[in-house]
Formats: structure tokens, C-alpha cells, sequence
């Protein structure tokens, strides 16, 4: 069944200030916000459907597929409420970038190593109502396809996050691939899914939650690049 797209945010999160437990947002998140929305918007021609699948009360985790340095971004600046972000620990070394990134809730994590304290860090924001993205394909991808997704999120739906919401970007490999040291002109298509209950998380073993979401982003991903004329992916061979 084909869902209904939309582009109006969640009715119950249109307001100055959120439920007590709710993380507000702060007048220095607003203004960065608010500089990212006209900046990625001038720059590139960007749509973003169903936001209002944004849930207004309990920690979030947003699982989404990666494609460029863009993503965290994109994610992030459509919605009605923070997000935080998990970002690799190489990014916190310069001064200037660190306090950039924290700015807008990133904290580090090592790759191709298990960090429990990262791990910890997103559990207790989640737990906080707070919103998290993460990318749980681990690096971004070489050719638009998405990756196997790996398991150590589903911890975070299962046992912190109220609400877990599958997330596609589509169109952002164009924009900026890895061979590219700069990004270039595109369009590009952000689509969230329906949140899925911690309920409905618990009821599956990690890797068969992490499958069952990757299906869904792949989905969203074919549907998306059919609705825009582009031809889709072969996943038949995973």
C-alpha cells in the first residue's frame, strides 16, 4: 500500500515551547537551524516528506541510510524538535569544528571498535526524550545502495528509545560523493517512515529488527527514485 506524503510537520510540535519532557529547543539551536534551513535550501533543491511522523514526546531514534557528509543535516533541519547526532571521534579534533558540531548536539564515537561509552551517551539522551540519528550502515555508501544495516542500534531501539523512525535520503550521493572534496548542485528527497513502538522493537532479535528497518528504508528508497523518474536498485543479490 502506497502512504500518504506530506510535507506539513507534526501539528502537536508547532508551538514556541514542547512538553515538559520534551527537550526544548535553545535560542543558539534555533539560529543554527534557521542557517542551515536558507543555506542547504539556496544551495540545493531539497524536499522533505512525511515530517509528520516526528513524534512529540519520547526519545526518537531516527535510523537512516548514508550517503554524504550532507545527511546529518538533512535529517535534522526539517524537523520540529532537536536532534543530536553521533559523529565519529576525528571530527572533535580541531577546535574550531568541534564546538561547530556540538553546537548542534554531536557527540563522538570511535569506528571499527565497540564504544561503550558513546553507546551509554546516546542511551541516556534517548532515555532524556531526547532525538537521535544514527547511520547504521557504519560509513557511507559507494554507489547510492544501502548497505546491510548492523546491529548495535537495535540496543537503542529495544531498550532507550520510545519511538524508532526509519529515514531515507535520497539524491545527496550526487550532490556529494566521496571522490568529491566539495559538494555540487542536485536535488535531493529526505522521506521518513512511521515511528515503530519500542513495543513492536523488543518483539524481534537486534540483526531481525535492523533487517526488517533496512527493508523499509530500501522501500522508501525505490519509491522515492520511481516517483522522481530515476532508475531504482537491485537488492535482489543481498
Amino acid at each position: 500500500m502506497q502512504l500518504t506524503l506530506s510535507s506539513y510537520p507534526n501539528s502537536h510540535l508547532q508551538r514556541l515551547r514542547f512538553s515538559p519532557e520534551v527537550q526544548q529547543l535553545s535560542l543558539l539551536y534555533r539560529v543554527a537551524r534557521r542557517f542551515t534551513q536558507v543555506l542547504m535550501c539556496s544551495l540545493w533543491k531539497v524536499r522533505v516528506f512525511n515530517r509528520r511522523y516526528e513524534p512529540d514526546s519520547g526519545g526518537v531514534l531516527y535510523l537512516c541510510n548514508h550517503q554524504s557528509f550532507l545527511d546529518p543535516p538533512l535529517v535534522a533541519f526539517a524537523l520540529q524538535r532537536p536532534m543530536d547526532f553521533m559523529a565519529r571521534d576525528t571530527l572533535f579534533r580541531g577546535h574550531f569544528f568541534k564546538r561547530l558540531i556540538e553546537m548542534f548536539h554531536a557527540f563522538p564515537v570511535k569506528r571499527g571498535a565497540a564504544d561503550v561509552g558513546a553507546l551509554k551517551e546516546a542511551m541516556r539522551r534517548l532515555k532524556a526524550g531526547r532525538q537521535l540519528v544514527v547511520f547504521p550502515e557504519g560509513t557511507r555508501t559507494e554507489d547510492g545502495r544501502i548497505g546491510p544495516f548492523l546491529p548495535g542500534a537495535a540496543l537503542l531501539a529495544q531498550r532507550a528509545a520510545r519511538w524508532t523512525v526509519p529515514v531515507v535520503i535520497d539524491g545527496a550521493l550526487e550532490c556529494w560523493p566521496r571522490s568529491q572534496k566539495l559538494p555540487s548542485l542536485g536535488s535531493i528527497v529526505v522521506q521518513f517512515g512511521q515511528p515503530i513502538s519500542q513495543e513492536t522493537a523488543r518483539k524481534y532479535e537486534a540483526q531481525s529488527f535492523m533487517d526488517m528497518v533496512q527493508q523499509q528504508v530500501t522501500q522508501m528508497q525505490t519509491d522515492v527514485r520511481r516517483r522522481v523518474g530515476l532508475p531504482t536498485f537491485d537488492y535482489s543479490q543481498q
